[in-house]
């Protein structure tokens, strides 16, 4: 009986000592809103970034997470949850025929794509991880304008 009350207190102790020399990172949610889309077809895909230089990434391949949402009367929202706290950025793409890419005209998209930060994309103001970035340490909504060229 002694041997298991010392094991189980020498057990708890070396949990303690863990928990102390390990904490778990905290996570947060973060929440993506779009509102505004020209109809209802298809989805929006959700693009959530964490490494410089990740974005433009117009075949999706450099992202952390990936999400689609449905539409709604012309909106979609979106939750991740349990993200790391640290530096983010958002891709919007209203996929109207649910491929997965973006698709083009002639050079520009014909579906509707957006980034955190923007209001506007244009020769001069083209987006990269850097000026589309925001710091997450809480729980968090950002609101991302869609833009249809």
């Amino acid at each position: 009986m002694k041997i298991a009350i010392t094991i189980l207190i020498a057990s708890l102790f070396s949990l303690t000592l863990y928990s102390f020399a390990n904490p778990r990172a905290e996570t947060y949610s973060l929440t993506i809103e779009v509102k505004n889309l020209r109809n209802s077809k298809g989805v929006v895909q959700f693009a959530l970034y964490n490494k410089n230089g990740s974005i433009p990434d117009e075949d999706y391949e450099n992202y952390y997470k990936i999400l689609k949402g449905e539409i709604v009367n012309g909106s979609s929202t979106i939750t991740f949850k349990n993200i790391p706290s640290g530096k983010y950025a958002i891709n919007i793409l209203h996929d109207e025929n649910k491929n997965g890419k973006i698709d083009k005209g002639f050079i520009l998209p014909i579906e509707g794509i957006g980034f955190s930060n923007f209001q506007s994309i244009g020769l001069t103001n083209r987006p990269n991880f850097s000026k589309a970035s925001f710091e997450l340490n809480e729980n968090k909504t950002i609101n991302v304008k869609v833009i249809y060229m």
